[in-house]
């Protein structure tokens, strides 16, 4: 009956299959970029291709690799440094400023084994360590003022971020490489309060600076009166008739000077003002 089987092409087409999908669920490959746990039952048989410091792509233990068909499963893990996005959160700094602050951290899975035991998967640990670096960022801002983020003080917030945020990582098999926070800002409202403020100043100070430019113009302009008076009563002490006709030399000038739209001026021969023609003609 089993030669019967075996010359049978059905049989032998669905053992062929059969052969095919066992073969595809025992045989896996790891890439490069990738550290596969194999794991039965809920607990970790082994891993492969796990991260080691300082290793050099293309010399790594990727590769085939080979489990039990129902009893092992394979759960990849990415060896790659990761980002984690905090969303925006409101923190209140000691200055009592409301600040709308955005970061994010970059880590990797160091120990996929640990990893697996505490929280399973990456999307997993990723939710984690967004939800640490939020509490991490406020207790740390909570403790400084806006000014500091705007200062070299922002590198020690940002070290002393990542050192909390490393030791909660390390529980669940990360290390954490860097975190940086991208805005630190007032809100919108905060602002425009902010700079209605500034340009308040700005125009108060604009007030007091035109104000005592005012005040130096007419001092200056009443010395230099002063002075030009001085020196006319000099001019009209040392000769009297010079300062008279120099005085009435002004004045003819502004009076006839020729120009579009000078008015005519009729005078009789006689009066007073023209003396100083009579006298040269």
């Amino acid at each position: 009956m089993t030669s019967n089987l075996l010359r049978n092409p059905i049989y032998l087409a669905v053992g062929a299959i059969g052969a095919l999908i066992l073969m595809s669920m025992s045989v896996n490959v790891v890439p490069e970029t990738q550290q596969a746990i194999i794991s039965s039952y809920g607990k970790v048989d082994r891993i492969v291709n796990p991260y080691e410091p300082g290793e050099e792509f293309g010399r790594t233990r990727a590769g085939l690799t080979f489990r039990i068909p129902f009893v092992e499963q394979i759960q990849m893990i990415d060896k790659r440094v990761l980002s984690v996005q905090m969303e925006q959160q409101e923190v209140l700094s000691t200055d009592q400023l409301r600040l709308q602050v955005d970061a994010f951290a970059r880590f990797r899975i160091t120990k996929p084994a640990k990893m697996y035991r505490t929280i399973r998967t990456e999307d997993r640990l990723r939710d984690q360590l967004r939800t640490i670096l939020g509490s991490s960022l406020r207790n740390e801002l909570g403790k400084r003022t806006f000014a500091a983020l705007l200062s070299a003080e922002r590198g020690e917030v940002m070290e002393n971020i990542q050192t909390a945020l490393n030791r909660e990582a390390r529980k669940y098999g990360a290390e954490v490489i860097d975190v940086r926070i991208k805005r630190a800002d007032l809100p919108a409202a905060t602002l425009q309060s902010a700079y209605n403020r500034m340009r308040s100043a700005r125009n108060q100070e604009a007030i007091a600076i035109d104000a005592e430019g005012q005040k130096e113009a007419q001092i200056i302009r009443a010395d230099a009166e002063a002075e030009a008076a001085r020196i006319y009563a000099i001019s009209y002490g040392k000769d009297p008739a010079f300062y008279d006709f120099y005085r009435a030399m002004q004045s003819y000038r502004q009076t006839f000077q020729n120009g579009e739209g000078a008015s005519n001026i009729i005078l009789s021969p006689q009066n007073a003002y023209l003396e100083k023609f009579r006298k040269g003609i």
